[in-house]
């Protein structure tokens, strides 16, 4: 779940409450269906992995021992201490023969979230709060961390609190976003709802006049595509492209190898006329500038299709083997809704 809203909305007062930083006045917040505040606190916080903005490693020790911290509260051996830090490192894609004795002072920023996240996950916890735990690096190491934490997230399958202030990284990250305004919940709900249907001015506006665009962002491409598309291998004749245009009736089609379907190129009407080789009339190109992975997303692929001219793109899997075609109709239909009178304001529980 990520908490979003306005600075001083209280996302990070609420995510702390979690984990008991911070004392809950009223109300209860349930752990496995047992109230965190009958848990002891040290107890507590041991099962809550938590990585912060400021990182907050500590200056004085090495990678390894920053990232051994909880563990060693925990009384671990010094082996199994040793093998999960090697292990983690490896998880967060740094080389532990490399990095476990380099102190914080000797990295990146990027390096050093890293190593962040490494140490919220050292115990193994069920539960991980992270306040904008990308925030202090560059835009560009951001959006690589957040797509590597995904691919972590997939395989370790945590419980996790995400704050962030920015709307585009809680689309990004994740799979329930809570909405919060002057310290209320203001909505909450999977991205593509609150996208589609705000449920008042107020997230409206915070969600970006560009809504229908973000919905493009969390709709992969091979769930758009229409399979089986036509094609003719680089060993096919001139007539028999020409049977695919007339039994198709398309203006385009798209060239592959015989033995792996690797796209090659693509041939069309006009450039038929006057060859008698296929190879000859093709239009042939490297398959990654002129396709789109199964694996993107509709608003790359929409892109891609604006800055090529294209309306039907072929879609290839990691190897650039055709399996599929994209329609900018299809992508128009999945960015369009219809505008509904919106509240200017709403209850908030």
């Amino acid at each position: 779940c990520v908490l979003i809203g306005p600075s001083g909305c209280g996302k990070t007062t609420s995510m702390r409450m979690v984990n008991r930083l911070v004392s809950i006045t009223s109300g209860e917040i349930l752990i496995n269906g047992q109230p965190n505040t009958e848990m002891p606190a040290e107890e507590l916080r041991r099962q809550i992995g938590y990585a912060i903005q400021q990182i907050g490693l500590l200056p004085h020790m090495t990678v390894s021992d920053n990232v051994a911290i909880v563990p060693r509260l925990l009384k671990w051996d010094e082996e199994r201490i040793r093998r999960r830090v090697d292990e983690l490192l490896e998880l967060v894609g740094l080389d532990p023969d490399i990095s476990r004795d380099k102190f914080p002072r000797q990295l990146s920023g990027g390096q050093q979230q890293r190593v962040g996240v490494a140490r919220a996950l050292s115990a193994d916890p069920p539960i991980m709060l992270m306040d904008e735990p990308f925030g202090a690096v560059d835009p560009i190491t951001r959006e690589i961390l957040q797509a590597e934490f995904l691919q972590i997230q997939a395989r370790v399958g945590k419980t996790i609190i995400f704050v962030t202030h920015d709307i585009d990284e809680a689309i990004k990250m994740g799979n329930r976003i809570a909405i919060m305004r002057d310290g209320r919940l203001v909505q909450y709900d999977i991205p593509d709802t609150i996208l589609a249907h705000p449920v008042d001015r107020f997230v409206r506006d915070f969600v970006g006049t560009d809504r229908a665009l973000k919905r493009l962002g969390l709709v992969r491409v091979n769930s758009l595509m229409e399979t089986d598309p036509p094609f003719c291998t680089l060993d096919s004749s001139v007539e028999e492209a020409a049977e695919y245009f007339r039994e198709y009736g398309v203006n385009s089609v798209f060239i592959v190898d015989r033995e792996d379907h690797v796209l090659k190129g693509w041939v069309d009407r006009e450039g038929l006329r006057g060859n008698t080789s296929l190879i000859d009339a093709m239009y042939e190109a490297p398959w990654v500038d002129i396709s789109v992975r199964e694996d993107a997303t509709a608003r790359e692929a929409l892109s891609a299709m604006v800055a090529r001219g294209f309306r039907i793109t072929p879609v290839v899997d990691r190897r650039g083997k055709l399996i599929g075609t994209i329609r900018l109709h299809a992508l128009e239909d999945l960015a369009s809704y219809n505008p509904t009178t919106i509240p200017e304001t709403t209850e908030r529980v």
